[in-house]
């Protein structure tokens, strides 16, 4: 049985590679001959011009987030897509103590009560984007 590929990411050149998993064996992009970043087997890489979006993907590999499957093969879990909602998590993970990690792959934190806003409701007609 060949081996499962999975995902690295070098963030300079926004490039993603799915390549065998080998954890003895060191990485390299071959365009700039920086490290890659293992990100996981359920890892979809954004565009290359989407700016914003490996902005978000730098902020949550730094913070040691990673995208491999879940048990049952049911994904990664939540992963925040916009700086916007990297920027909710990191002030709610400031104001109740919660881990930075932990704080970005919640789906709904308790908004109002640690954050102290008032609560996000959709209008009539609205839909989530999720």
């Amino acid at each position: 049985m060949p081996p499962t590929k999975t995902a690295y990411v070098c963030l300079p050149c926004r490039a993603s590679y799915k390549q065998p998993y080998d954890d003895d064996r060191r990485r390299v992009c071959p365009r700039c001959a920086e490290e890659l970043i293992h990100v996981g087997s359920a890892f979809a890489a954004p565009r290359r011009r989407d700016t914003d979006a490996w902005r978000t993907l730098a902020v949550l590999l730094h913070a040691g987030v990673r995208f491999h499957k879940g048990c049952g093969f049911d994904g990664p879990g939540y992963r925040p897509r916009t700086l916007r909602e990297v920027r909710e998590r990191m002030t709610y993970a400031a104001r109740t103590g919660t881990p930075f990690v932990q704080a970005l792959v919640l789906r709904e934190p308790p908004w109002p009560d640690a954050v102290g806003g008032p609560v996000r409701r959709r209008g009539p007609g609205r839909r989530s984007s999720r």
